[in-house]
């Protein structure tokens, strides 16, 4: 998957139902860490949502402006068809950004709108 991006999950994403539900598919990822985060949770009310991740409250990844945070997570290679396609699923109290996670690696994440 040479077009492909990366795509950083501290939370839902990481959930078997969830991907097959978002994407068709498992990924495959591999451990890694959002330097300068702390997660809180978040309700969720969107029923769709809800329905596919089983959760009413979702981890939500928030700038401490400390490097020595850090969120931990996975990074999953997807398609840029893919990564439409979680932008579907998040609602709208996330936004995706860029970043430098702690491998070096550039990924996209959601983290607070």
């Amino acid at each position: 998957m040479n077009d492909g991006v990366w795509l950083f999950s501290y939370g839902t994403l990481q959930q078997d139902d969830v991907q097959l539900a978002t994407f068709g598919r498992r990924l495959e990822g591999r451990a890694d860490a959002l330097p300068g985060y702390a997660t809180s949770l978040f309700e969720i009310t969107d029923s769709g949502v809800i329905a596919t991740s089983g959760k009413t409250h979702h981890l939500m990844a928030r700038p401490t402006g400390n490097p020595a945070d850090e969120v931990a997570g996975v990074a999953f290679r997807i398609t840029p068809a893919e990564l439409a396609a979680a932008d579907t699923y998040e609602v709208s109290a996330y936004k995706r950004i860029a970043v430098r996670l702690k491998s070096g690696l550039e990924a996209f994440v959601y983290v607070a709108a």
